[in-house]
């Protein structure tokens, strides 16, 4: 089934010839796009062009589960000791007002993407769930409240809840409206979208690209890496491709789980949306703060409810490589948190990939004697992080001298994986383990000591 998300793309002209820019930015996703609007605003005279291989908004801006969160995929204390205490508290401080960023920019440019900011319920399921909340509001002062049972299921009647915590640092947004407004936005500051261009060689002061006449549509990340990225060479089966290239000082590569090498984990999560739900079933669930829900399983579903009404769900599990997708664990889920859910229909389903750098930490770099730019390794955090991501790498090519430029994701660097198949191994073990001890917790309600303790390692 089609992702829910989507909608017939405005097909913007590839790029056919050469051209020029002061900055190109390879990816019309948020990173790519926010980075391109950041530059605009700091310095309108820039030529900007950005390159898509699909559409705007193909890849994981337009797949995933429509949280706007302020949480980032590395523990506050772990950055503390790689980056100082006031640097950490520091880049959770600028994850925090990029929401606010993110919605001035809605406002301003009048972005309907049916923002609505209730935060998120993060409801405990079990004893252990229960020790992982009450330790995780303890080490964020940041606005955590946490709610008894019974204050929890006056929000939101889920089966099973012991406690839950609230956190006013999420929206729930339309992802796919977010990047199609998003581009057009750009497009009226003055930046050229080039889609249907696919880049096949990245390299300081020039991109070479193919345009849809000969590139594939569709392609999976291996597929994408085996067709050549912005660090390989053209693919002889895309020979009769009309080529393209693009001169510029700047070169930015924003694909983060679409980038190619060994810096870069590809993981796919899937994601399903109910019909909409008529008003029994809402008046019996509750959730008319229509927060974000998640619980704290280590494989943990993401929710969220709809403006018109349906349920959508991600998480539960994670592919690697060609893994086959599994929406019946998200039925599942979703049936087991409420069961009145039972006979709704599940009408969409979809997958998306994130990107994970080997210690965890999101970055952004760029090479000044070079200037070639990258950032990613969100770790399905993008959604906000991807637009404080794009002020950072347009600050540090225009010189600007503004907070962004000094985040300490900009002094980190993402290390490289282990080579195949060791990484396969290792991360399906992983998973593995995730999945045995949620199983475990569920069924006694204690925890799994030693798949926790591997678990905690990498997730």
């Amino acid at each position: 089934m089609e992702n829910i998300w989507a909608a017939a793309p405005r097909l913007r002209p590839p790029l056919d010839g050469p051209a020029e820019a002061d900055v190109a930015v390879v990816g019309a996703g948020y990173t790519g796009l926010w980075a391109a609007y950041h530059l605009k605003r700091l310095a309108p005279s820039l030529e900007v062009v950005v390159l898509e291989a699909e559409h705007a908004g193909y890849g994981a801006s337009g797949r995933n589960g429509g949280w706007c969160s302020a949480e980032l995929p590395v523990e506050a204390a772990v950055l503390a000791r790689r980056h100082g205490r006031a640097a950490a508290e520091e880049m959770r401080r600028a994850a925090g007002a990029a929401l606010d960023g993110i919605e001035a920019v809605l406002r301003a440019e009048g972005i309907d993407c049916d923002w609505h900011r209730g935060g998120t319920l993060y409801l405990a399921r079990n004893r252990p769930q229960l020790r992982r909340l009450l330790a995780a509001a303890r080490s964020r002062p940041d606005g955590w409240s946490l709610l008894t049972a019974g204050q929890a299921r006056a929000r939101l009647r889920a089966e099973g809840v012991l406690g839950a915590a609230h956190t006013p640092h999420c929206a729930r947004l339309h992802p796919g409206k977010l990047v199609r407004g998003l581009a057009e936005a750009v497009e009226r500051l003055g930046v050229t979208v080039h889609e249907g261009t696919r880049v096949v060689e990245a390299r300081p002061g020039l991109v070479r690209t193919v345009s849809r006449g000969g590139a594939r549509t569709g392609q999976t990340p291996a597929a994408f890496r085996r067709a050549g990225g912005p660090a390989g060479g053209t693919d002889p089966r895309i020979a009769d491709a009309r080529t393209g290239s693009v001169r510029a000082r700047y070169v930015l590569v924003c694909t983060e789980g679409y980038t190619p090498g060994s810096r870069v984990l590809t993981l796919t999560s899937c994601v399903a949306a109910t019909e909409p739900l008529p008003a029994p079933v809402w008046a019996e669930l509750g959730w008319r703060g229509r927060e974000t829900v998640a619980d704290l399983s280590r494989l943990f579903p993401y929710m969220q409810r709809t403006a018109d009404d349906r349920i959508v769900i991600g998480g539960c599990g994670a592919g690697y490589g060609e893994a086959p997708y599994d929406h019946a664990a998200l039925r599942d889920r979703l049936v087991g948190m409420f069961p009145v859910l039972r006979e709704a229909a599940i009408t969409h389903r979809w997958s998306g990939v994130l990107g994970l750098h080997r210690r965890g930490e999101p970055s952004v770099h760029l090479d000044p004697a070079t200037g070639l730019g990258y950032a990613g390794g969100y770790g399905g955090d993008g959604v906000t992080l991807a637009y404080l991501a794009g002020g950072s790498l347009a600050a540090l090519v225009t010189g600007a001298d503004v907070p962004e430029a000094r985040l300490a994701w900009t002094r980190a660097r993402a290390g490289r994986w282990e080579p195949e198949p060791l990484r396969a191994l290792g991360v399906r073990a992983v998973l593995a383990c995730a999945a045995g001890a949620d199983r475990h917790e569920e069924r006694t309600g204690r925890p799994a000591p030693l798949r926790g303790a591997i678990c905690s390692l990498f997730l």
